[in-house]
Order: C-alpha cells, then sequence, then structure tokens
C-alpha cells in the first residue's frame, strides 16, 4: 500500500465518522426538540389547568376540593421538574455531538490538507523538471545554432 492510498483510505475512514457524527447530532437534536415539545406541552397544560381551577374556584372550593387541586398541581409540577432534566440532559448529548462532529471534520480537513500540500510537493517537482527539460532543450537549441552560425561563417 502506498503512502497516498494510505491517506485517501484514512481520509474515507474519517469521512465515514464525520458523517456517523453528524446523523448522531441530528439524532441528539430530534429528541432534544421532542422533549421540549413534551415541556411545552406540559407547561401548557398545567397553566390551562391551574386557569380552570381559578374559574371554578370562584364558584365554589371545598376544602378537599382545594387540597386534591394542590396535589395534582404538585404532582404536575414534579413532571415539570422531570421533564427539565430529561431536557437538560438531551443538550448535554447535543453539545456533546456537537464536539465529536467538530473533532469529526477537524480530522478530515488535516487529512485532507496533508493531501493537498503532498499534492501540491508533487506539482512543484514536477513543473521543476518540466522547466529543466525546457531549459535543457533550449540550451540544445542555442548550442546547435551557434555552431550553425560558426558553420556558415567558415
Amino acid at each position: 500500500m502506498t503512502h497516498r492510498s494510505g491517506l485517501l483510505l484514512a481520509i474515507d475512514l474519517a469521512t465515514a465518522r464525520r458523517d456517523e457524527a453528524q446523523t448522531q447530532l441530528q439524532r441528539n437534536q430530534h429528541a432534544e426538540a421532542f422533549a421540549q415539545d413534551q415541556m411545552h406541552q406540559l407547561q401548557q397544560y398545567a397553566q390551562e389547568t391551574e386557569q380552570r381551577w381559578m374559574q371554578g374556584a370562584q364558584v365554589s372550593a371545598s376544602p378537599e376540593m382545594l387540597r386534591h387541586h394542590y396535589q395534582f398541581m404538585s404532582r404536575l409540577n414534579q413532571a415539570v421538574q422531570l421533564q427539565d432534566g430529561v431536557l437538560a440532559s438531551n443538550r448535554q448529548r447535543v453539545d456533546a455531538a456537537r464536539q465529536v462532529l467538530l473533532s469529526a471534520e477537524f480530522r478530515l480537513m488535516s487529512f485532507k490538507q496533508v493531501v493537498a500540500t503532498r499534492q501540491g510537493s508533487i506539482n512543484q517537482a514536477r513543473q521543476r523538471q518540466e522547466q529543466k527539460q525546457m531549459d535543457e532543450f533550449a540550451s540544445q537549441q542555442s548550442q546547435r545554432q551557434q555552431r550553425l552560425q560558426a558553420e556558415n561563417e567558415t
């Protein structure tokens, strides 16, 4: 295996890892969006329940109903807090996935830069070789012309 094909293989692997990291980031972002949507629904439900309770309590509110309402709202607030933890966990996963993706992209770009640098060196060496050949050809042409001139003068 040549050094160049080794680099190309490394680029292929780095590209695959970058693509996997990108897919994982998208999955984590979808999970975060889902958790955010659930949080919004819970908060909206709690707000609507509180509004309905306030309207109903103005008509009649027994101590037993008041106690049940507070227990229900307490449980609903616990659900909101649990969902807040889920949301925070999802945010951490998204941040971690972003870091993995950035690392994978950096690695891929590094390999591509190495290939580009080596290709530039190869191109530069090729240009020097071509210039050398052209200089030799020009030198031979010049020597031929000088010989022809010298022969024509004699």
